[in-house]
């Protein structure tokens, strides 16, 4: 199924491809305590942290953007909405680190606050522990004015893609980029057009129609009965490719009999799934962009996958000479 010839095809590629985004984009804050300079607060009594260094990284539909940039897409264009806020700039300034990503269509608004994952580190006598997380979220449903220039905004670059991922991190209905007015618009694009698009959703994978969803075991069965991605495939009239962990992919499409699995790769060692399914998904729209088939493209998904999980305490990335390293390590080379 994936070969060496598919890989280096994808690889030589993606420079020349546009891929674009749609979807939720957070900011992922790290701050990091030293226990050993902990304060008692006058005014409280209580323990006052003190704060050695603030890591700001791009999440949810950023972390898609990171694997993307890191596989070598030559644009990357996230089409989203965030505020017109301090967190907001942090999250500028993170994703202008990043190579080939087009930021001119990523909007800021007054009306809505960035979504921050805030992540105290504390470390003490050698030993680093995540404290509760601070998360802000927008708990109002999404402006319509808002969302017509998210509208307007894919119908003006939907010819310029090669691919399109859509990240649907929220799971307050109607408060996100993704609304169902947004789901219908790409679902009646994806019906018109041969873009290949690539939906993921942690509550909603249900409500796409016309395109590929990518839903992990949980997610499908909220819809269908046992998560059976045969019936997701026929709900969402498109391809379900149901992730499984390191049992890999499960593949199903319209009108099929039996749907098909799609191996992972071995991984041995101490493993971190965080932001697997991410650069899963960035390598799966890398590969249809360059125009291989849906099965190849979930096995290079794997592929990648594989990489990301054995980088811990970080969300991994595969750049190509990873990408080449790891292939040599299967014996496939």
């Amino acid at each position: 199924m994936l070969t060496s010839h598919f890989i280096e095809r994808i690889l030589t590629q993606i420079p020349g491809k546009t891929i674009g985004l749609v979807g939720d984009l957070f900011l992922d804050r790290y701050l990091d305590i030293d226990a050993a300079l902990d304060e008692p607060s006058v005014e409280t009594g209580l323990t006052a942290y003190q704060v050695t260094g603030v890591r700001s990284y791009p999440g949810a539909l950023g972390t898609v953007v990171n694997n993307l940039a890191a596989l070598g897409v030559g644009r990357i264009i996230p089409v989203t909405i965030i505020g017109d806020d301090g967190e907001g700039y942090e999250l500028l300034q993170a994703l202008a680190e990043l190579p080939a990503v087009d930021t001119s269509h990523v909007i800021r608004s007054c009306e809505r606050r960035t979504p921050t994952y805030t992540k105290p580190m504390l470390r003490a006598g050698g030993l680093v522990r995540e404290l509760n997380r601070l998360d802000i979220k927008n708990r109002t449903p999404t402006p319509d004015v808002l969302l017509k220039r998210i509208g307007d905004r894919l119908a003006e670059l939907w010819p310029e893609f090669d691919a399109l991922l859509v990240l649907d991190q929220v799971s307050e209905a109607e408060c996100g980029v993704i609304t169902s007015d947004i789901r219908d618009f790409i679902g009646s694009g994806a019906q018109d057009s041969p873009l290949f698009v690539l939906a993921d959703s942690r509550e909603w994978i249900g409500k796409f129609r016309n395109l590929c969803v990518k839903p992990n075991a949980s997610e499908a069965e909220k819809w269908v009965p046992g998560g059976d991605p045969r019936m997701l495939a026929e709900l969402v009239k498109g391809p379900v490719l149901l992730t499984r962990g390191e049992a890999g992919i499960t593949l199903a499409e319209v009108g099929d009999s039996e749907a098909r699995t799609i191996s992972a790769y071995p991984v041995t060692g101490p493993v971190d799934p965080c932001g697997a399914g991410d650069s899963c998904s960035a390598a799966i729209a890398c590969a249809m962009a360059a125009g291989t088939s849906l099965e190849v493209a979930a096995a290079f998904g794997n592929l990648i996958a594989s990489i990301t999980v054995r980088q811990l305490g970080v969300t991994g990335i595969a750049p190509p000479d990873a990408v080449r390293a790891r292939w040599r390590e299967l014996g496939q080379a």
